[in-house]
C-alpha cells in the first residue's frame, strides 16, 4: 500500500498524460483547463487505494480512476453553468473563461471520454464498471435536480436533504471505491460493502462541508465562510434549526433568509447564532459522527486484513477531522 500522497502523485502523472493537447483546440483546451485546476483528487485516490486493499496493483485501476475524475469535473462544468458561478477553485469557471456553448460542449465531451476509458477493460470487468458508472451518473443528475428543486421549495425535509446529498455527492464516492474492488476482482459481497463504506463516508463528508461552510476558519477553509447562508441555501444546519427552534426563533431565521437588505457579515453572524442556540450545530456534528460510524461498521463485513481495515478507518477519520 502507498501513502495518500503517492497515490495522488501517481494519478496526477497519469492525468497529465491524458490531458495532452488535441484538436480542435477550442473543444479540448477547456477540458485540459478544468482538469488542471487541482483539487483533492479524493475520488480517484479512493479507486487506486481500494484496488490495493483487495490485493491488486493500483496501476490496473488508473483508467477507472481517471473516468471517475473526468466525470466529476464534467459535472462541475455543468453545475457552474446552472449556478452561473464565476469561480471554481479560485479560478474562472469554464463558461466564464470561454463561453456558455463551449462549457456545454466540452462538458458533453468529458462525459463521453469518461465512458471511453472503460473500454480499456475486458469482458466482465468492463461490463461491471460501465453498469455501475451509468447507475451512478444518472443518480448524480437526479441529486442535482433535487438540489435545484429545493431552491424554490419551503417544505424541504431533512430526509429529502440527506437523499439529495447522497445522490449528488456520496454515490460517486461509493462508486469510486467499488470500481477499485471490481478491477481487483473482489467478491460481489465485498464490492457492495466497500460501496456502502464509501457512500456513508461521502454523506458524512458533505455534511462536514455544510458545517465548515458556516463554522470553518476562513484562512484554512479556502473559500468564503458563510457562503451557503448568503445564498439562502437550505442546508442541513438550516433545516435542523427550523426543526429544533421555537416559533420565535424559527420566524427570525425565515426573516433573515428573506431579508435582502441585511449585510452579508451580519446575516452570517445572526444565522450562526441561531444554529448554535437551536442546537443545530451540535446535531450536525452528531449526524456526521453517526454516518462515519455507519461507514466503519461496514468494514467488519469486508474480507480483508485488520491492518487494511485500520487504514480505511484512519483515512475516514482524517477526512472527518479536516478543517478544509
Amino acid at each position: 500500500m502507498l501513502s495518500i500522497e503517492k497515490y495522488q502523485k501517481a494519478f496526477v502523472t497519469y492525468l497529465n498524460d491524458f490531458a495532452t493537447p488535441k484538436a480542435p483546440n477550442s473543444l479540448y483546451q477547456p477540458i485540459e483547463y478544468i482538469l488542471g485546476l487541482g483539487g483533492k483528487r479524493l475520488r480517484p485516490v479512493l479507486t487506486l487505494m481500494t484496488t490495493e486493499i483487495f490485493d491488486e496493483n493500483y496501476k490496473k485501476s488508473l483508467d477507472a480512476a481517471l473516468a471517475v475524475e473526468v466525470f466529476h469535473n464534467f459535472s462541475l462544468i455543468h453545475d457552474d453553468i446552472m449556478d452561473d458561478a464565476p469561480l471554481r477553485r479560485g479560478k474562472q469557471t469554464v463558461h466564464e473563461k470561454w463561453d456558455l456553448n463551449t462549457g456545454i460542449l466540452s462538458g458533453d465531451a468529458m462525459l463521453i471520454l469518461a465512458y471511453q476509458l472503460f473500454e480499456n477493460y475486458e469482458g466482465d470487468t468492463f461490463k461491471a464498471l460501465a453498469k455501475l458508472f451509468s447507475k451512478t451518473a444518472i443518480e448524480v443528475c437526479e441529486g442535482q435536480q433535487y438540489d435545484i428543486d429545493f431552491e424554490t421549495r419551503t417544505d424541504v425535509t431533512i430526509p429529502e436533504y440527506l437523499k439529495m446529498i447522497e445522490y449528488k455527492t456520496a454515490v460517486l464516492v461509493g462508486a469510486a471505491m467499488k470500481m477499485g474492488a471490481i478491477v481487483a476482482e473482489a467478491s460481489l459481497e465485498d464490492q457492495d460493502s466497500i460501496y456502502e463504506f464509501g457512500k456513508n463516508l461521502g454523506i458524512a463528508f458533505q455534511l462536514q462541508d455544510d458545517y465548515l461552510d458556516a463554522f470553518g476558519e476562513p484562512k484554512s477553509f479556502g473559500k468564503q465562510v458563510g457562503g451557503d447562508i448568503i445564498e439562502n441555501k437550505k442546508t442541513y444546519l438550516f433545516l435542523k434549526a427550523l426543526e429544533l427552534s421555537n416559533n420565535e426563533l424559527k420566524n427570525e431565521l425565515f426573516q433573515l433568509y428573506d431579508n435582502s437588505s441585511i449585510g452579508n457579515d451580519e446575516k452570517v453572524l445572526k444565522a450562526k447564532q441561531i444554529f448554535n442556540e437551536s442546537g443545530a450545530s451540535q446535531e450536525i456534528k452528531n449526524t456526521i459522527e453517526n454516518y462515519t460510524k455507519k461507514a466503519f461498521n461496514v468494514l467488519d463485513t469486508i474480507s480483508v486484513s485488520s491492518d487494511k481495515k485500520e487504514l480505511l478507518k484512519q483515512f475516514g477519520t482524517a477526512l472527518m477531522n479536516r478543517n478544509v
